[in-house]
């Protein structure tokens, strides 16, 4: 059994394991448990996400006003349709978050963070392309 939860209302929907992720819809709010690319949060959905999502969760931590983040932003979406329901994609705007961002000890932008199972797993900085993004978040899960 998944555990996953909405990036809309932040409702935890359980999904039975060989059911279709991707079709899934929120029993609370009804909207689509994935959508095209990666959701937007705010510090306390994505908190809500850390602990009690069963699926691991990468989240690019970005800002409007950054030229690697807007560059990389593509990148990042590119690889959510590659990956999802694998793991879920997230991303939080820094400035819209500032005391979340400091709370998790971002220094720069952009910054990926993948959790799983409520704990950081692993964290890299800088722009990358959606191939890299897909290779380093699987290396932290050898096999």
């Amino acid at each position: 059994m998944q555990h996953i939860v909405c990036a809309q209302c932040g409702a935890t929907n359980r999904l039975p394991d060989g059911r279709n992720a991707l079709a899934g819809k929120c029993g609370s709010c009804g909207q689509p448990l994935f959508g095209d690319g990666p959701a937007e949060v705010t510090g306390q959905n994505l908190n809500r996400q850390i602990k009690r999502s069963s699926l691991p969760i990468l989240v690019d931590v970005w800002a409007p006003w950054c030229g690697p983040c807007r560059i990389m932003g593509p990148q990042f979406e590119a690889a959510a349709k590659q990956a999802q329901p694998e793991m879920r994609f997230l991303k939080l705007n820094s400035d819209q978050n500032q005391e979340f961002s400091s709370r998790i000890g971002i220094r720069g932008i952009p910054t990926m963070i993948l959790f799983d199972k409520g704990m950081e797993v692993g964290r890299v900085s800088g722009a990358m392309s959606s191939a890299d993004i897909l290779a380093w978040a699987r290396a932290q899960f050898p096999a």
